[in-house]
């Protein structure tokens, strides 16, 4: 009698939880669900690049224009030797404010699609990726005003709004590559005036992660089987006005400390991110530095590099085995972007073999080499002639 009714109330429990689940169809999802719950989504996101066929045998950077005319992703092919061959300038259908987005992750890749956030009509885009080019495929109400970032794990794509009081909200992707917006997948932040500045999934797609810089906080969202993040789980962070931020190879958090733009007290730190939120590996590590604010960190785990806006400047670290952050010896002056250019976004290529920064005051994109036994940058060449404004940047 005893077991028998400790079996009714679990299947008791178990029916108000099924009546209780919205009903948003985000498959075919699959992959291990953890004790509590909270599906990895690992296999999902194998079947999302297979459905877009991959990645093509080419290589290219891409940027946005932001223009408030007309936004455009700005598409350039990359060499064996890392320079840039411009291929074109493609319409997203939205438009862009015409002045820095304040952000990290304004562009997002996955498999042969290009997200784009179009921060003056309030919208995100989505264009398909050839060897010529880019074909708009579908765009769509961000959720919310200004989108300024966003992030893609398997089929689920969450964007970033700063507008307003500011959101998050999550959209399906379907197989021919259009969007649709999740039902009660749009969440708040820790308060309406947060000034967010990233979103991103933790690489098993569990968690979504926001830097705030108005209240140096970081907010976490665990996210449901059915696509709809559970949140904010807010803490405060290391070190004051958390930016840009990436995840390495073993999933820990790496965020660039602006320090408010104060003179040379710029710094970087990393935390382990799980369920219940995030926890301090090393940090705030200083590099001497002013407003370190976009992250890059190669593929294998071993050098993450951020922007110095004030400074001009990039400063690189190692990553130790167990997640803390070791300053290059150089002083937090590992390579110069040129006086005045004022360095926003970083991208590593795919095969940790270059490093591009895109520059605000210079509108340039800046290449460099990566040495992959030191982590040292040496300069390649110069983009130049991209619109004032520009934001967002990604390497394959």
């Amino acid at each position: 009698m005893k077991y028998s009714k400790i079996l009714s109330a679990i299947i008791l429990v178990m029916f108000i939880a099924l009546a209780g689940c919205e009903k948003q169809d985000v498959s075919p999802i699959s992959g291990p669900v953890s004790d509590n719950g909270i599906q990895s989504l690992s296999k999902h996101g194998g079947d999302f690049q297979a459905d877009f066929h991959g990645r093509r045998n080419f290589h290219a950077v891409y940027t946005l224009s932001n223009s408030s005319g007309g936004n455009s992703v700005i598409m350039y092919e990359r060499s064996a030797n890392g320079t840039l061959t411009y291929t074109g300038s493609f319409s997203t259908g939205g438009t862009g404010t015409g002045a820095g987005l304040g952000s990290q992750g304004a562009l997002a890749q996955a498999g042969n699609l290009l997200f784009a956030v179009n921060a003056g009509s309030n919208d995100v885009s989505v264009m398909e990726i050839g060897k010529n080019g880019l074909t708009l495929v579908d765009k769509k109400a961000s959720g919310g005003t200004e989108p300024i970032s966003l992030t893609v794990y398997g089929r689920l794509l969450y964007v970033l709004n700063a507008g307003g009081t500011g959101n998050i909200t999550g959209f399906k992707i379907d197989r021919n590559g259009t969007i649709s917006q999740i039902s009660g997948s749009t969440k708040p932040l820790s308060s309406g005036a947060a000034q967010p500045a990233q979103i991103e999934f933790n690489p098993e797609g569990r968690v979504l992660v926001v830097t705030e810089k108005a209240t140096n906080m970081i907010d976490t969202y665990v996210v449901g089987f059915n696509g709809v993040a559970v949140g904010p789980h807010t803490q405060a962070s290391a070190g004051d006005t958390p930016y840009g931020f990436e995840f390495d190879k073993r999933g820990r958090l790496i965020v660039s400390d602006a320090y408010g733009g104060n003179a040379l007290g710029g710094a970087m730190s990393s935390y382990r991110v799980n369920i219940g939120g995030i926890s301090l590996i090393s940090g705030p590590v200083y590099n001497s530095q002013t407003a370190p604010c976009w992250v890059a960190i190669t593929k294998n785990g071993r050098f993450a590099y951020t922007t110095n806006t004030g400074t001009s400047n990039i400063s690189g670290y190692r990553i130790s085995f167990d997640g803390r952050l070791i300053l290059f010896n150089d002083g937090g002056n590992t390579a110069s972007t040129g006086a005045g250019s004022h360095p926003i976004d970083l991208a590593v290529s795919n095969d940790s073999h270059y490093l591009y920064a895109l520059s605000a005051g210079t509108n340039t994109i800046s290449i460099f080499r990566i040495n992959n036994g030191r982590g040292g940058l040496t300069p390649v060449g110069t983009v130049t002639g991209l619109s004032a404004g520009a934001g967002g940047l990604v390497a394959n």
